[in-house]
């Protein structure tokens, strides 16, 4: 097996080289994200073990740019995090797995295995609605040659939409969907987030790819939206 270690710390970095090594495997290091990223976009690797706390570009970053790549080499992060927000934005992000550290080394080589047989996932298929496209695996969506800045919640929004393209959803639908419980069913956050990516999806490009439905929810169009006069 061939895994890439993107690792700053050199003691820690050493560590799992050799511990990797004794089972067998290849292992490249790479010592800071920038590095890191070039070799995952460069070279065939079965799994790359990612540090978040990174000199150049952090993991995050680096996760990202492989997926929005399609680089969808399977990625184990490493974190001296503890907290859950930042570690469902590595997953979110693209990462399939993650140790927190110190971790065990029996642990690291039983994920790396187990990423392994699972092998690079199939992503997937980018959505799209007219020229309106998503990609649920890179977190990319476009209108025409322009990407969209979009925030996750936005993102996921525009995602529920397009997944049912052409149909009408109800707000409750929308809010169950995109939203957890702590939501408390108010669907005047769907209100809110629809005009967000009205500003951001239609406004800019004269479209109205998300209709109202008076009575009933939304729609996104499944032309994309007809240009505006």
């Amino acid at each position: 097996m061939r895994i890439l270690l993107v690792e700053d710390d050199r003691n820690v970095a050493e560590t799992v080289r050799r511990t990797l090594m004794s089972q067998g495997w290849v292992v490249e290091v790479a010592g800071d994200g920038v590095t890191g990223l070039e070799a995952a976009r460069s070279a065939h690797f079965d799994v790359v073990v990612l540090d978040i706390m990174l000199p150049g570009l952090n993991g995050y970053e680096v996760v990202r740019r492989m997926r929005a790549e399609r680089v969808w080499t399977p990625v184990l992060m490493l974190t001296a995090k503890s907290g859950e927000y930042d570690l469902a934005d590595a997953l979110d992000l693209g990462a399939d797995d993650y140790l927190t550290k110190p971790f065990s080394v029996v642990v690291l080589i039983a994920r790396l295995r187990a990423l392994a047989r699972r092998g690079a996932p199939e992503r997937p298929a980018v959505l799209s609605a007219g020229d309106l496209a998503l990609d649920p695996g890179a977190h990319t969506a476009h209108r025409g040659d322009t990407e969209l800045v979009l925030t996750p919640r936005e993102f996921a929004v525009l995602e529920y939409l397009m997944r049912h393209k052409g149909q009408v959803r109800s707000k409750a639908d929308i809010l169950a969907s995109v939203w957890d419980s702590d939501a408390g069913g108010d669907d005047n956050l769907v209100e809110v987030y629809i005009s967000y990516l009205r500003r951001r999806v239609d406004a800019p490009f004269g479209r109205k790819a998300i209709e109202t439905v008076r009575g009933h929810g939304y729609r996104l169009a499944a032309d994309g939206g007809a240009h505006t006069s």
